[in-house]
């Protein structure tokens, strides 16, 4: 993988007294899981305790998740305040996510809108995109278009209308246009870092206490594909 995020290299795209924004290392988890790897949350909670010499234990509030092997843009809250306020916001898909992918096959049109039902694999970790409703499915919905053509790949803007598990991954899968890098779903070979090329570009929420528009971009991974991109 891909070096991790630690205390001293985090990047932050924006912080005030309630929330703080990161920009996610491919390889970093956001939340604590089975692997027992130190968590993303971890390490932004080092980070305020050593910036502001706080004291005690940091409050910071879990908003969404990434997969570990995409990088981009993670909210957090500071506040105990402030998280009711924000996981209503994405529940309520008032939160305007922008993702960016590379993929291997271009799609058979420049832009469209997807709709399948996504059914989750617990055992394998995995969802698979189906036409129609089957037991225990859930309806997902993104928009992509075509935004460059690279060389043998192409890049795709995506904005997700459902926050499904790992939905963007699937769904692109599905029409035979896998992630590069992403094994689980069909791309034939991984990265050298381990990481798939999904990058969460933008986030676009009013702020849950001072009511302004916050606009978010993180800036793309350190490779000669996605230096391509811009």
């Amino acid at each position: 993988m891909s070096k991790h995020s630690t205390k001293e290299n985090l990047q932050v795209l924006y912080e005030d007294n309630h929330v703080i924004i990161i920009n996610k290392r491919a390889g970093d988890i956001v939340q604590g899981d089975k692997t027992g790897d130190k968590p993303l949350s971890e390490v932004v909670k080092e980070y305020i305790k050593d910036k502001y010499n706080k004291p005690g234990n940091v409050y910071l509030g879990v908003v969404h998740r990434l997969d570990r092997p995409t990088s981009g843009i993670v909210l957090f809250s500071k506040t105990s305040k402030a998280l009711p306020r924000l996981n209503k916001l994405f529940k309520e898909k008032d939160a305007k996510k922008t993702y960016w992918a590379i993929v291997k096959n271009k799609p058979e049109k420049e832009s469209d809108k997807l709709i399948h039902w996504m059914k989750r694999n617990p055992k394998q970790n995995k969802s698979y995109a189906h036409k129609n409703e089957v037991p225990d499915s859930k309806k997902a919905i993104l928009d992509y278009t075509i935004i460059k053509s690279l060389n043998n790949y192409y890049l795709l803007e995506i904005n997700l209308e459902t926050g499904r598990h790992h939905q963007i991954r699937s769904q692109l899968s599905s029409i035979g246009c896998p992630i590069k890098g992403d094994l689980k779903y069909n791309f034939d070979r991984s990265n050298k870092d381990g990481s798939i090329s999904l990058h969460a570009r933008k986030l676009e929420f009013e702020h849950p206490v001072k009511k302004e528009l916050i606009s978010v971009t993180a800036p793309l991974p350190k490779d000669p594909l996605w230096d391509a991109c811009t």
